[in-house]
């Protein structure tokens, strides 16, 4: 078992009632207490490569107090990129993501590395292939055209999520999530709106979980008993003809079912509801300013507003529909979506939610969760307004409040 240094009682305010920071265990691993980094795209990456920058923003929210910091967005082999500044997880990747580890943990937290593969959103300019994905069918968003994947290329890139998990161990992380929802290439396979096929991978809802149950096959394999395995998961895809909570609750039985440590409860879909996922306002403007390609500036000046759809903010956004599975499963569970205070992060808890994630305060200030043990209703100063968002799709995500 992998223990966290524990966090000395001295430290702690008043709240031998509260649960934010008390240690609690994730499958192999105790975590030194409940809160999680999010997932969320770094865009620290040029080349698909970790730099020196991803280490230090990682070291920088362990040093913070964060229980576990979750490195995103890796693609499972090149086939799977979107952008050429994001992680593909290779051989030489490997030195820099030891590094990357080696300072989390000296900082007395726990490293995930989240692993997936884009499917049609794959960009051919990355990774010089037509992207793959269940079904032919145009993606609007990218805008790509991808292959229909034949059983042979599904049984590869299973093959490749295994892998991704033993180089995961190589380079230290405690644990991995993999990537099951947001409109990425397995959530695309769960979906009827993006799984059209005929054979043994579409149709039914179990045909459409089919290749989700042999990548878990592989990764559980992979993983062994020592590292821990969480799965992000849609609560519903955000649009009508996606996936609703019913079907979204069935895959979550099937995970539990299949071994899965944890769930990180989400929902929306990149390619037809992004804001679904993220809440409030894409600023349209700023994110066609970082774009380098002057066709895609034009374009989404011209149609970003329609593609990208607001979604009303409001804390907590997601409790909702998390409260259903909270109900029916029995496995850990992580809340993310709209978490910015003390409050609300002790309310989620309460509700028998054993941990909770962020991205967006965390992007603001590093040392959120460290400013909550000496203030007890302590706010993050994130406004939601995106910025961060906007840019990940050219360079690194910063907030604009630290430029």
């Amino acid at each position: 078992m992998k223990i966290c240094d524990a966090i000395d009682s001295s430290d702690f305010m008043d709240i031998s009632e509260k649960r934010l920071f008390t240690p609690h265990r994730l499958g192999p691993l105790t975590l030194r207490n409940r809160s999680i980094r999010a997932a969320a795209f770094e865009g620290m990456c040029p080349g698909n490569l970790p730099t020196d920058a991803l280490i230090d923003y990682h070291r920088d929210v362990a040093a913070g107090d964060i229980g576990m910091t979750t490195v995103a967005y890796a693609a499972v082999e090149r086939s799977g990129l979107s952008f050429s500044h994001q992680l593909l997880l290779d051989e030489e990747a490997l030195p820099k993501l030891k590094n990357l580890t080696q300072a989390v943990h000296e900082e007395g937290a726990l490293c995930s590395i989240q692993i997936g593969h884009c499917g049609n959103m794959a960009k051919r300019s990355v990774t010089q292939s037509r992207p793959l994905a269940p079904s032919s069918k145009i993606n609007l968003y990218g805008p790509t055209f991808p292959r229909q994947m034949t059983t042979s290329d599904i049984e590869t890139i299973t093959r490749s999520f295994g892998k991704a998990v033993h180089l995961a161990r190589r380079a230290g992380f405690d644990a991995v999530e993999v990537h099951a929802g947001h409109g990425y290439l397995i959530s695309q396979f769960l979906s009827p709106y993006t799984n059209q096929r005929k054979d043994e991978y579409g149709g039914s809802l179990e045909n459409r979980a089919r290749f989700l149950k042999e990548v878990m096959r592989e990764v559980k394999k992979a993983a062994r008993e020592d590292l821990a395995v969480l799965v992000k998961v849609n609560m519903r895809d955000g649009f009508a003809g996606g996936m609703e909570i019913q079907e979204c609750l069935e895959v979550a039985k099937m995970l539990e079912s299949w071994g899965a440590d944890a769930l990180v409860l989400s929902g929306g879909f990149v390619s037809k509801a992004p804001m679904y996922i993220l809440r409030g306002s894409m600023p349209i403007r700023v994110m066609s300013r970082f774009m380098t390609n002057p066709l895609m500036k034009i374009f989404v000046r011209a149609f970003g507003n329609i593609l990208i759809k607001d979604e009303k903010f409001s804390e907590v956004y997601f409790l909702e529909e998390a409260m259903k599975f909270r109900k029916s499963l029995n496995l850990p569970l992580v809340y993310v979506g709209g978490l910015l205070g003390r409050e609300k992060i002790e309310t989620v808890l309460e509700k028998n939610f054993e941990f909770v994630a962020m991205a967006r305060a965390l992007i603001q200030n590093p040392g959120f969760i460290k400013n909550m043990l000496t203030e007890e209703f302590s706010r993050s100063s994130c406004d939601t307004c995106n910025y961060c968002i906007a840019k990940m799709y050219s360079r690194e995500v910063t907030c604009i409040q630290n430029e």
